[in-house]
């Protein structure tokens, strides 16, 4: 499960859903997706944890190899 700071709310750790797996022009992985009430997240994430995240089905790919 990839999590992320919720901006909006202000928490921590908040459980990110439809998220999507991008990669920036410098070549970091990036998990674009919502919380449960629909508000906007992103988290810088790893190599291997982005690939991990794809593998086991949380999050889709969202940029080219």
């Amino acid at each position: 499960m990839l999590t992320a700071y919720c901006m909006k709310t202000k928490e921590k750790n908040v459980p990110m859903h439809k998220a999507v797996i991008t990669k920036t022009s410098r070549g970091t992985f990036m998990a674009k997706g919502e919380d449960e009430n629909g508000n906007k997240m992103s988290a810088i994430v790893g190599k291997e944890r982005a690939l991990q995240a794809i593998k086991d089905g949380v999050a889709e790919k969202g940029f080219e190899d």
